[in-house]
Parts: C-alpha cells; sequence; structure tokens
C-alpha cells in the first residue's frame, strides 16, 4: 500500500457532508451568516481517510512521470476551485450564540470544552468566535453610521432654518429688513455707487470692531447707530449682522415726558419676575455623561491652580494675600482646558485666601445650596437656580454631588451690566481631608449670544482648622464680554476688584463674623440697646430682618434682567443720570401694595471710600444729605456690632421731627464695609411693625422699601490710567439708589410729577453729598 502524506491532507477542506453528500455550496459563499470558514489548518472530524487524495508528492514512491504530476497539479487546482465552507447544525449555532453573549471571548479551555460539548474542532470554534465578533463591530459601526447621518441631517435642517431667519430679519426700531437682491442691468449709476459704498463702510465697521476685540453688533454699533441711549449697553442689535439680542436689562430714555402720554401718565409693566432662567432646561442623558467628564477633569484642574505658585501665580499691587494669573503660564500647564478664549473675551483670573469663623461641614453645605448661596453672596449673586441634580451627596455629606446651576453675577450699579453663567458645580472631599466646590461653565452645550461669560474651573478648596474655623482658597477665572461696561467702572471691572477672587474672599469673611455674631451668646448691659433688644430672640429678629433689607437693596439696584430701567435724560452733560423702574406690588408681605418707584444713579467721586463710607453712616451728619428727614435729629436707639470692622453693624435709628409721622417712625439700617466695597442700607419701619419684630414676630411679614449706598473704589490703588477721572486716582464710585410708594393702588398708573419728584430727590441728595464730601467741586 502506497504511503500517505497526513501532513498535505490535512491541508485539503471536506468536500462532503458529514452524511457523504456534497454540501452544494458555491465557492466563495457561506450558507449561512453565522456559518464560519474552514480554516485552512482545520478538516472536520467526519471526513473519513478515503475522502482524502492519497500519493500527493514525491514521497508516494511511485514514478508516473510528468504526465502525473501534470494530472495531479491538474486534481490540486480543481480541488482548490471547488472549495467548500461547513455548514454547523441549528443546535450548534443556538450553543455559539447563547455561549457569545456570556462570554465573547472564550479561552483555551472554555474553546476546548465547547468543541467537546459540540463535536467541534477548537480551532473551529476559535474562527467562529472572531468571525462573530467582527460582525457585531460591523454591525456596530453601521448603526453609529445611520445615528450620524440622521444627526448631520438634522444639523444641516437649521442651519437651513437659520439661514432663512437671519434672511428675512427686520431692524427691531424702523422695521426695514435686509435689502432685496437687484439686478445690476436693473440699477443706476448712482444707485449701484452707493451699493458699492455701503458695503466698503460695513467692511469697515467690520474690521475696525475685529482690531478692538469685539463681536460685531454690540456696543461699537451701538453707540453710532441708535441715538439717545446714554449708557448704550443694553440698545437692541443691529439685525442686519445676524447677531440675536442679548439678554441684558431693557433700557429706554425719557426726555422731556415723550414717554408719556397725553394725560402725562405712563402704563407700568411689572418687570420684577422676568428671568432668564425659565428658558433654561434640564440637559439630556448624552449631555450629563459629557457634563461629568467635564466635572472631573475640571476639578483635577482647580485644585493644582489652588496650590501652585510662581510662575502661574504672582502677586498684585492690590493686596498682598491675591495672585493674579500669568496667563502664558496657564495654557502652557493646561494646554486643553475647556477651548480657547472666545474671540472678544477679556479674562479675569485671581486667587485669594482668608479664615473664616465657619467649619467646612456647613461651609459646604451653603455653597452647594443654590438659594443659601445666593443669600450668603447677595452683593454678587442677584439670583440662582438650579438646574439639574447630576448626582446627589454621599454619606451624609455632599461628597461626590454634582449640579447644573445657573446664575446671575452682580455690581451694585445699574451701569454696569450683568454675567449670567451656565455652569455645573462638582463637591468633593479630598484624600488629605480638604473640601473642593468647584464650578465650570458649561458653554459647549448651552452657546448663545446670551452667555456673554464663561467660569474656567473655578471655586474654593477649604481646609479645617481649629476652633471652627477653615482656611478658604479661592480662585476665580472667567472670559468675559466687558465691552458694555460704562467708562467710569471698567478699571474697576477690568482689575478683578468686582467679580474677582478678592471680593468673593471678602464678602464670605464678612458674612461669616455676621453669623457668629447672630449665635454669639448675649450679655445684656444697662445701655440703651439693651432696653430695646432685651433678649437674644429679638436680637436675631432684628438681624433678620435686616438680612432681607440688604438682600432686597442688593436685587433692586444692578442691572438684572429683572430690573427694566428707564434713563431720564437730563441735558446736564453729567455721568449720573438718573434710571427709574417702576414695580407692581400686590400680595407680597414685605412690600408695601401699591406702585413703587424705584431711582437709581451711579457717579464719580475725588474722595477715598473709607472717607464716604464714615460720613454716610454717621447719624450726627445724616441731615447734611437726608432730606427726608426733614431737619430732624436723628438717635440711635439700637447697635448691633457684627463684625471686626467697627462700621460692621446694624442700628436703629429714631428721628426727632417736627410732624407726627416722623415721630412714629423708625429707620433700620445696616452698614457693611471691607477692602472691595461698603454699603449703607436703610429703610423706614413704623413703630409698631418693629415692636413686633422686637417681641418675637416673623420679620417676613414686615413691608420694607430699602434705600441706601453702595461704596466701591474706583479702581486698583496705583498704575491705572483712568481718562477723565485720572485726576481721582483712589476715589470711589458711588450709587445712590432710592425705592418710594409713589400710589398706593396696584393699577394705578405712573404721573410724571412723581418721576419728577423722585428725580429732584435724587438729584438734591447727590448734589448734597458733593457738596458735604468735596466742596471745590
Amino acid at each position: 500500500m502506497p504511503a500517505r502524506n497526513s501532513g498535505p491532507a490535512r491541508m485539503m477542506p471536506s468536500l462532503v457532508g458529514s452524511d457523504g453528500t456534497d454540501t452544494g455550496f458555491p465557492v466563495g459563499q457561506p450558507s449561512n451568516m453565522i456559518d464560519v470558514q474552514v480554516h485552512s489548518l482545520d478538516i472536520s472530524n467526519n471526513t473519513s481517510e478515503s475522502d482524502v487524495p492519497q500519493d500527493i508528492g514525491t514521497k508516494s514512491g511511485n514514478s508516473g512521470g510528468d504526465a502525473d504530476h501534470a494530472e495531479q497539479d491538474e486534481d490540486a487546482n480543481n480541488s482548490r476551485k471547488r472549495k467548500r465552507y461547513h455548514r454547523h447544525t441549528q443546535h450548534q449555532i443556538q450553543e455559539l450564540e447563547a455561549y457569545f453573549k456570556d462570554c465573547p471571548h472564550p479561552d483555551d479551555k472554555q474553546r476546548k470544552e465547547l468543541s467537546r460539548v459540540l463535536g467541534l474542532d477548537p480551532l473551529q470554534i476559535k474562527f467562529w468566535f472572531q468571525n462573530k465578533r467582527t460582525q457585531m463591530k460591523n454591525q456596530h459601526e453601521r448603526h453609529e453610521n445611520t445615528h450620524l447621518r440622521a444627526e448631520n441631517e438634522k444639523f444641516k435642517s437649521e442651519v437651513m432654518r437659520y439661514r432663512e431667519a437671519l434672511g428675512n430679519v427686520s431692524c427691531p426700531n424702523c422695521g426695514v429688513g435686509q435689502p432685496q437682491r437687484v439686478l445690476i442691468n436693473e440699477m443706476s449709476f448712482d444707485e449701484r455707487q452707493l451699493r458699492l459704498e455701503n458695503a466698503r463702510l460695513r467692511e469697515e465697521i467690520v474690521r475696525i470692531t475685529s482690531e478692538a476685540g469685539r463681536y460685531v453688533g454690540r456696543s461699537l454699533f451701538q453707540n453710532t447707530t441708535f441715538q439717545n441711549n446714554h449708557n448704550g449697553y443694553n440698545s437692541p442689535t443691529p439685525a442686519d449682522f445676524g447677531v440675536l439680542p442679548p439678554y441684558s436689562t431693557p433700557q429706554s430714555v425719557v426726555d422731556g415726558g415723550e414717554a408719556f402720554n397725553n394725560n402725562n401718565e405712563v402704563d407700568i409693566v411689572d418687570h420684577q419676575d422676568i428671568s432668564i432662567m425659565s428658558s433654561m432646561i434640564a440637559p439630556t442623558e448624552v449631555e450629563k455623561q459629557f457634563i461629568i467628564e467635564l466635572a472631573l477633569v475640571a476639578m483635577e484642574e482647580f485644585v493644582q491652580m489652588a496650590h501652585m505658585k510662581e510662575p502661574l501665580w504672582f502677586s498684585s499691587n492690590i493686596d498682598n494675600g491675591t495672585s493674579l494669573l500669568n496667563e502664558e503660564e496657564y495654557f502652557r500647564f493646561f494646554p486643553r482646558g475647556i477651548g480657547p478664549r472666545p474671540i472678544g473675551f477679556n479674562t479675569e483670573a485671581s486667587r485669594d485666601t482668608a479664615i473664616v469663623i465657619m467649619n467646612p461641614i456647613n461651609l459646604v453645605e451653603i455653597l452647594m445650596e443654590a438659594n443659601h448661596w445666593s443669600s450668603l453672596f447677595a452683593n454678587i449673586v442677584s439670583r440662582a437656580s438650579t438646574i439639574d441634580v447630576l448626582s446627589t451627596a454621599v454619606g451624609g455629606n455632599y461628597n461626590g454631588a454634582m449640579q447644573v446651576i445657573f446664575a446671575e453675577f452682580q455690581v451694585p450699579s445699574p451701569q454696569v451690566p450683568t454675567r449670567e453663567c451656565y455652569f455645573v458645580r462638582y463637591c468633593k472631599h479630598r484624600a488629605d481631608g480638604t473640601w473642593a466646590v468647584m464650578d465650570v461653565s458649561l458653554d459647549q452645550i448651552r452657546a448663545g449670544a446670551a452667555l456673554r461669560c464663561r467660569r474656567r474651573p473655578s471655586g474654593c478648596l477649604i481646609q479645617e482648622l481649629p476652633n471652627g474655623c477653615s482656611k478658604v482658597t479661592w480662585v476665580e477665572h472667567v472670559e468675559v464680554d466687558d465691552t458694555l461696561v460704562h467708562n467710569i467702572y471698567k478699571p474697576l471691572v477690568s482689575s478683578g476688584l468686582a467679580f474677582g477672587a478678592q471680593r468673593w474672599v471678602a464678602t464670605l469673611d464678612r458674612q461669616c463674623e455676621r453669623l457668629a455674631s447672630a449665635l454669639a451668646t448675649y450679655s445684656p448691659t444697662n445701655s440703651v440697646t439693651d432696653m430695646v433688644l432685651s433678649t437674644q430672640e429679638s436680637r436675631r429678629s432684628m438681624m433678620k430682618l435686616a438680612e432681607r433689607m440688604v438682600n432686597s437693596f442688593g436685587s433692586g439696584v444692578s442691572a438684572s434682567v429683572g430690573n427694566h430701567w428707564t434713563t431720564l435724560a437730563t441735558g446736564s452733560g453729567t455721568d449720573e443720570n438718573v434710571r427709574i423702574m417702576t414695580r407692581k406690588s400686590v400680595d407680597d408681605p414685605g412690600r408695601p401694595p401699591g406702585v413703587v418707584l424705584s431711582a437709581a444713579t451711579s457717579f464719580w467721586l475725588p474722595v477715598p471710600p473709607k472717607m464716604v463710607f464714615d460720613y454716610l453712616r454717621d447719624e450726627s451728619r445724616r441731615t447734611e444729605w437726608d432730606i427726608l428727614s426733614n431737619g430732624g435729629t436723628i438717635q440711635e436707639m439700637a447697635h448691633i456690632a457684627n463684625g471686626r470692622e467697627t462700621g460692621n453693624c446694624v442700628s436703629l435709628l429714631k428721628v426727632h421731627g417736627q410732624t407726627e409721622s416722623q415721630s412714629n417712625m423708625l429707620i433700620l439700617q445696616e452698614c457693611s464695609t471691607d477692602l472691595t466695597g461698603s454699603f449703607v442700607i436703610y429703610a423706614p419701619i413704623d413703630i409698631n411693625s418693629m415692636n413686633v419684630v422686637l417681641n418675637g414676630g416673623d420679620p417676613d411679614f414686615v413691608a420694607l422699601l430699602p434705600s441706601g449706598f453702595a461704596i466701591l473704589p474706583d479702581g486698583p490703588p496705583a498704575g491705572n490710567c483712568r481718562g477723565a477721572y485720572n485726576d481721582g486716582s483712589g476715589g470711589s464710585l458711588l450709587t445712590v439708589a432710592f425705592q418710594i410708594l409713589v400710589n398706593s393702588v396696584p393699577t394705578a398708573r405712573l404721573s410724571l410729577g412723581s418721576v419728577a419728584t423722585v428725580n429732584n430727590l435724587i438729584s438734591c441728595t447727590v448734589d448734597r453729598i458733593k457738596g458735604s464730601l468735596f466742596p471745590e467741586a
């Protein structure tokens, strides 16, 4: 018997099925998508030896000559052409499918076990799983491609919709739309020249705007295109340039009563509840995953920035504890971040540290509750709302908590636009025992013309200290479009004093002192204050009422989206144009019912802020500027100190006037000061309402109309050019604000006489303050 060569025999595929019949499948085509091609090193277990060609090669010992070799080559070629695939049984396929769901990557031991159970070779098992994984991968890629094509079509339709909308825009002032396309042959020579000149001028405007680092359609156009807008930062944006109108405070100008009707009356629109937050929606499930990943990466960047020193940070000339960011080094250390700085935006980045009287747990709880956070920083945060909670607290604290928040940041002046931010806040208890609360903007998923402020990783790092204190390191890193800020406030804003880390830390330190004072044990003495505030509860009630008064003042004096200011163009050519705002008060226990008229103005004084603050809080000199006191003497009935500074206090004043109404009126006043600003806020209150509060009544039901002063530095201590205000280096920016009930009927119309009266009141107050502090003026 001729010798067999078993090696080449194993190289030949099986040409028949296990039952001896031809498989009948075409060459190169599997009988089923799940069937697997037999590998070149594999044969069926049921293939008999007779099926394998014998005597292949020269080792057979026969000398068939060239004819035999040619015949053998031809047979081998025909065998290769008739290559067949092994078809698995339905039972084998089902078992393999079921095993694949549990284990798509079996090891050698598992493959041998499967081959034993199913009667297949281990290599067949191996290649079946390889092909199955390839098939699943292809199906997944096809599914992703289908999804991406659908998203692409969606984006295309949105682009077409936006283009169609931009093609139909019209001017909000005159109602004129974009010019229609006209054929060259239909235009006259003069018209063609005018169109060419118009196009050239538009290109020049765009070039100048780009050089100035501003967006097309913002303040540069507002100042040159629209008339009679003296503060210029809330005018409508020209629709010709395709820029959506911003969510800034609506402004209008009243000159000589033109906005009033024939009866010298004007309809009152209540703008108190207008809020951009109503348009904010919670993130989708896909966006949530992106937000979580962004927060985790941003937290690492924030912690590193809180600990790093030079060259990333360098000392400022504002204060020894404040550091400013080296932007070039920042992008070298953190090249990725959240993307490049938007064109036209300025960077404000600072870091400050302070020791506050509050333990880390209580401080974290306040920061992670939007209402408590906005109340603690009422002079910075005008409003805040939690849009969604991505992760809740773990283990009874806020470790791992993650929230999506929309907030509005302010400076106490209607001449500085508020900054709206949409961001995620992430709290983490680190391995070294410190707490980190970090914010980072989400403008990638909520981009738009309304968001003019972007927060890079910012927040505070809290370290526990003995005696219930905490060391707070605050990092504030924002990119903002500040082109709409009034000129007299630009040095303050650009230096970072208005929204920077120093202001956050100073406010936190002062508020912690205030809370500690309210919770301190009261030791009565024989002073006049103890006769009025006889118990600890009366002291706390009075401080709670003062806190509500301060919060109401802060929300009513800024350029918030909920405040509709109207500028009274006095024609005096000064910077202190008065702005007024009307509100209807109905069913509000904290405000008297009727029509409330608010008026505010801001101006510059060449006097240090401390001198202005000491003058305004001195009750012995109050009659010099307080017109409503009508020359009566002022007596301090109660005094509660709430901080290290002597000026930080809550007072209850009594006016000894000539009329009975003055004698029955008290004045609740709170004074506060720190390195970044000072406030003197007061509100008249009748004696009966105050007695209810002092006897344990609810202070939330006492009607208040707070007025007062916000005193800010005019910029950094030195090294700033102030242009027209350069002579007042080290001066003050003073905001004067009044709230007056002009009519007790909420449905009444505002008369021109009421506006004139309030305008005269605030103008006389400003003149008296200037005359007392700066007689040379």
